[in-house]
């Protein structure tokens, strides 16, 4: 027996009504009033001691309505969901909300579902064809930086500073003769031409020798950090304690033996040449799926409800701001105050991209359909020994904490992945000349 009724009011939009049985939607009440009833003060009663009755004959028989309906909606309508085997696109928006005299509860809600995306084709989606092989000049820098790092320091007595000396000073800043906060330190190390300190602090230490005192005369950046710094001339009192020389050693076949498990100088850049290669192919891997699902979204044919747009928008801000949270610590709203922006002009900047996100994901669900692709219960516990530790969770502690919802998102991730290797093996890659030129022509077509 059907628990829901389902109407197509229009294209991707349909609403389901069900009712909630009087004893339920009873239990449901109670228990808005037992959450709540500390909360609530009346002449004459104790707090959390006032009855019921008194307070639905105070306040209103729907008093306590609204959160009995939070109760009761949820599982009510993930039910109708899979009754009517619905997938939803954003929020459902409750149109109706009644309590009969017998105390039934009637619920009506407006739901945008899922559009269906058709695709003629999903061969031949052009790509631009990634450059991941090593070239000497990066090997050269890899061996430089690791010649760095296993260079000694040499303590110099017998001559002044020079670039790319590790110098240990002493130094207190004034600007207009008064010593500023953050200005003075004793013992600092510094490498003289790392462009650490402000610009021209360091060449005025090159040729000073060590027991030297001096000053060193600088203006502060306009955009420094400290405004009340910015863009101010300071004076620095400086002193001279030690002088190291950077002392690098031969890149040989020692210096190969001493850094890696090689034999020889050839057999380590070898093993550089790969590690440069691997690093490339796993950050073009992304670029080259992201041009696919674009190319490929631009091949369907749908159309996209607004409210599927606007679900998107928020997903995008809602990982602008876990970005910001994690990098910063600041929040969103800490984030749009200081750099003057709000939420409208925020979702303006999401607008343009949000269709091309939807259109892509579906023309990928399109292949899925297409190639009756399947998620076998190997490949989703591969995938859950990868998603789980990520929460800092078991599997079983993770597949209860998704719940069903979840469990199908990570069936659907694992049909999307077999899915793009399809479009991938079927793609054509061509060179970023091939397409700036075909963008070029798209251009000039388009201006015409």
């Amino acid at each position: 027996m059907a628990q829901s009724t389902l109407t197509q009011m229009e294209e991707n939009l349909v609403n389901i009504s069900f009712e909630v049985s009087a004893e339920d939607f009873e239990a449901a009440l109670q228990a808005a009033y037992m959450k709540n009833r500390n909360k609530i003060n009346m002449p004459g009663f104790r707090k959390g001691r006032v009855p019921r009755k008194m307070i639905e004959s105070q306040y209103g028989k729907n008093f306590f309505y609204e959160e009995a309906l939070e109760g009761v909606f949820p599982q009510r309508y993930e039910n109708a969901l899979d009754e009517h085997d619905v997938d939803p696109v954003a929020r459902p928006s409750i149109t109706k909300f009644e309590v009969s005299d017998a105390g039934v509860a009637t619920i009506v809600a407006e739901v945008w579902t899922k559009p269906h995306a058709t695709l003629a084709d999903f061969k031949g989606v052009e790509y631009i064809k990634p450059i991941t092989d090593a070239t000497e000049q990066e090997i050269e820098a890899e061996l430089k930086r690791e010649q760095d790092a296993s260079a000694r320091l040499v303590n110099v007595t017998d001559r002044p500073a020079q670039n790319s000396d590790q110098v240990n000073i002493d130094f207190e800043g004034f600007v207009d003769g008064i010593a500023f906060p953050g200005g003075k330190a004793e013992g600092f190390d510094l490498t003289l031409g790392s462009g650490q300190f402000i610009p021209g602090f360091e060449a005025q230490i090159v040729d000073k020798s060590i027991g030297d005192d001096f000053d060193v005369d600088v203006t502060f950046p306009e955009e420094y950090h400290a405004p009340e710094l910015a863009g101010k001339p300071a004076v620095f009192k400086v002193k001279l304690n030690d002088i190291h020389e950077k002392q690098l050693p031969e890149l040989d076949d020692i210096f190969a033996q001493e850094v890696s498990e090689h034999n020889t100088l050839e057999e380590y850049k070898q093993e550089i040449r790969e590690r440069i290669e691997d690093g490339k192919r796993k950050a073009t891997n992304r670029e080259v799926e992201e041009q696919l699902a674009m190319g490929l979204g631009e091949r369907v044919e749908v159309n996209i409800p607004q409210a599927m747009l606007d679900t998107e928008i928020e997903r995008q801000i809602s990982d602008f701001a876990r970005m910001i949270h994690q990098q910063t610590g600041m929040s969103l709203d800490q984030y749009m105050q200081m750099s003057g922006m709000d939420q409208a002009t925020m979702r303006l900047a999401y607008e343009d991209q949000a269709p091309k996100n939807v259109r892509s994901r579906l023309a990928i669900e399109a292949v899925v359909r297409m190639e009756n692709i399947e998620a076998t219960e190997e490949e989703i516990d591969k995938e859950l020994d990868m998603v789980a530790p990520m929460y800092r969770l078991t599997k079983p502690q993770f597949v209860e904490a998704v719940g069903k919802d979840g469990m199908r998102a990570i069936e659907n991730d694992v049909k999307a992945q077999k899915a793009m290797a399809l479009i991938r093996e079927h793609g054509k890659p061509i060179t970023a000349e091939e397409a700036a030129a075909k963008k070029a022509a798209k251009a000039e077509e388009a201006a015409e």
